[in-house]
């Protein structure tokens, strides 16, 4: 096992070493990988090393123990803190525990005290360790989930949030035989409302569970929305009506055992589970017809829409799977989206009624990727589009295929573009604000980010990618290059220099200063220029 990460802090070096010395911290199961004589230098560390466990004193200058703690455990939430003081201050040890500090040691500290107290850490940093990762435990926890990710999985198939890839993977994983030559979804819905609703949608869930056993059929139900919906995989090329039947007899059964009006939208089959989502939008379809056909029975979209099963469509779900493929995917995972789609076409002659508005829908998606990006079109459809593109112009689904592609890659190279521009102008503003404001001490990266409009975790990260340096670092920087300047410009008293520089401690911005250009504020000001 990883040995654990240690960061050490105290003001007083003489400890440091000791500490740092006489524990043996490998045959502890641990690693010191830094130390810190005040708070403010062991946050910077702790921002780049992460520690597992801090060491602290309370009492250090510019930033006491206790308020490292706490801003540590908003960064590092993880992280155990062991803490020790050479006052016998209960008030200090009330504050160690609320901010839920592992450990508070009265100096001086002995070897054999601290090995004890690093033993009994280690066991609990071993313990939380085995339980995330304790696979028995996982797979009891996964096994009792099932129902629950059986459920939100089958709602996921009908919203068409599964990409077709991962369908049947998920299913095996979740042990659900999907298989079939067709499939078809029907929703449930009780007619009223009541305070019972949660509970009735259970014993309907139940009622279609038991009543729906059909040859050349496998269903399952499970609760949605505000009633409960039936997934039905069928064997072979039988009719769809045995399966309305029994939804029939159900919705008898619900008036006589749970007197509740029941009504039930059966989508068209489709001989595609990723077409499932379509099956499911001919359920809420015929639902919908109930205020014309009655409640308290089957409503299949079949008998009232007859081409409901045959219309070519791009529907929400294409467009949303187009879309994450374009602003998330590669080359070839637009080229698998793009396949599918327009092999739909297949069979569909050019110039049909359904060709045309298949072709409209899928214009208007990639016209709603490109303004919603802000994009020229021109850049994206060529000079002088009018948005006229017609679907004659593409005689086979290949060559409408070959045309999609193209826009769609060019819409994925403008969007990343636009990115990594905004990505610079972001740091160029974050830049511009530090430089007007270095010189308060309240400046803070949460202070930045709330003027960008950006949260810290995403700031931070985007901060380094593009500087290769941390937001404390390059206010550092530019703090340390201001006070230089001055030092050797201006005869101003070195403490109106740190003030000026945003450090209020005049103590602490020698002791930065020092440790940024190795000399002191006073020696750097004595020290000759450059050519003199």
């Amino acid at each position: 096992m990883d040995l654990y990460r240690v960061l050490l802090v105290d003001d007083e070096e003489d400890i440091r070493v000791g500490i740092s010395r006489k524990m043996d911290w490998e045959g502890l199961g641990f690693t010191l990988v830094g130390e810190a004589e005040n708070g403010q230098e062991a946050l910077e560390l702790a921002e780049a090393l992460c520690p597992d466990v801090v060491l602290t004193d309370i009492k250090m200058p510019f930033l006491d123990g206790l308020e490292l703690c706490r801003i540590l455990t908003g960064r590092l939430p993880a992280a155990k803190f062991v803490v020790f003081s050479g006052f016998d201050d209960f008030e200090y040890a009330k504050q160690a525990i609320r901010m839920n500090v592992f450990e508070y040691i009265l100096k001086p500290i002995s070897a054999p005290e601290l090995s004890a107290v690093l033993e009994k850490l280690r066991e609990t940093l071993d313990t939380e360790r085995t339980q995330r990762q304790n696979l028995e435990l996982l797979r009891r926890r996964y096994e009792e989930s099932l129902p629950v990710l059986r459920e939100l999985f089958c709602a996921q198939l009908l919203e068409g949030r599964v990409p077709p890839e991962e369908a049947a993977e998920r299913a095996a994983r979740l042990e659900m035989d999907l298989s079939g030559d067709a499939w078809a979804a029907a929703l449930a819905r009780i007619e009223g409302t009541g305070d019972r609703r949660e509970m009735l949608s259970l014993a309907l869930r139940q009622l279609l569970e038991e009543g729906l056993e059909l040859e050349g059929c496998r269903c399952r139900a499970f609760l949605y929305g505000d009633g409960a919906a039936v997934l039905a995989s069928f064997q072979g090329t039988g009719s769809i009506y045995p399966f309305v039947e029994a939804l029939n007899r159900i919705c008898v059964l619900a008036q006589s055992y749970l007197g509740q009006t029941l009504t039930i939208g059966v989508g068209a089959p489709c001989t595609r589970l990723e077409e499932l989502p379509r099956s499911a939008e001919g359920a809420r379809s015929a639902l919908a017809y109930r205020d014309l056909e009655g409640t308290g029975r089957v409503i299949y979209i079949g008998d009232l829409e007859p081409e409901a099963g045959a219309a070519l469509r791009f529907d929400e779900n294409d467009e949303r799977e187009l879309s994450a493929a374009v602003k998330l995917g590669d080359r070839e995972e637009i080229q698998q989206v793009v396949d599918r789609l327009t092999g739909r076409l297949r069979g569909v002659g050019p110039g049909t009624g359904q060709w045309n508005l298949f072709f409209l829908e899928l214009l208007t998606c990639l016209l709603r990727l490109a303004r919603g990006a802000r994009l020229d079109l021109a850049e994206v459809f060529g000079q002088g589009f009018t948005g006229t593109v017609q679907a004659g112009d593409f005689p086979t689904p290949e060559a409408l295929g070959e045309w999609c592609l193209e826009r769609c890659l060019r819409i994925q190279g403008l969007i990343r573009r636009q990115r990594t521009d905004s990505a610079g102008r972001t740091v160029e503003r974050a830049k511009e604000f530090i430089l007007e404001h270095y010189g308060e001490s309240g400046l803070s990266v949460e202070r930045l980010c709330d003027y960008l409009h950006l949260s810290p975790a995403y700031f931070s990260t985007l901060f380094k990618k593009v500087t290769g340096m941390s937001f404390t670092a390059w206010v550092t920087q530019v703090r340390m290059e201001a006070a230089a300047e001055a030092l050797k410009n201006s005869e101003e008293k070195t403490y109106l220099i740190a003030r000026r520089c945003g450090y209020e401690d005049a103590n602490y911005f020698s002791y930065v200063f020092k440790k940024h250009f190795g000399v002191s504020p006073t020696k750097y000001r004595a020290a000759p220029a450059a050519g003199e």
